[in-house]
């Protein structure tokens, strides 16, 4: 996993970014058991408590729940996963487009590019 932490906002908003991106990127695959906190904590360089933290703000969100006898795990509710991940790619799209914009590109030219890039992908027989 990679746990890249900066100082500009609170880490636990962090992990929990994080975490959410392995499970709508599979990396967490529905149904799959959690690691346990100590272990995701060393593996981040964090604080138990601030990655108990996460988790228990991952599971109001009804991303994780717990089994008392087995552990924590990522929902199973693979349509409500779906929906998070739309969410954050529109987010990323709109981010994308505001800079570009500040750059002075409208949308229609951005566009433009993105359809170049995709044709010169296809000359190369690769996809970018």
């Amino acid at each position: 996993m990679q746990w890249q932490l900066r100082g500009d906002r609170p880490i636990y908003q962090q992990l929990v970014e994080i975490l959410t991106e392995q499970i709508v990127s599979g990396q967490l695959a529905a149904g799959d058991k959690v690691p346990a906190v100590r272990e995701l904590a060393a593996q981040a360089g964090v604080n138990p408590n601030t990655m108990q933290r996460a988790l228990a703000d991952m599971e109001r969100e009804g991303l994780m729940y717990t089994n008392r006898t087995s552990g924590r795990y990522v929902t199973e509710d693979k349509e409500m996963i779906q929906k998070i991940r739309e969410q954050i790619a529109s987010d990323r799209i709109a981010e994308f487009l505001a800079g570009m914009s500040q750059l002075g590109f409208s949308e229609q030219e951005v566009y433009s590019l993105l359809e170049k890039r995709q044709g010169e992908g296809n000359k190369n027989g690769t996809e970018k």
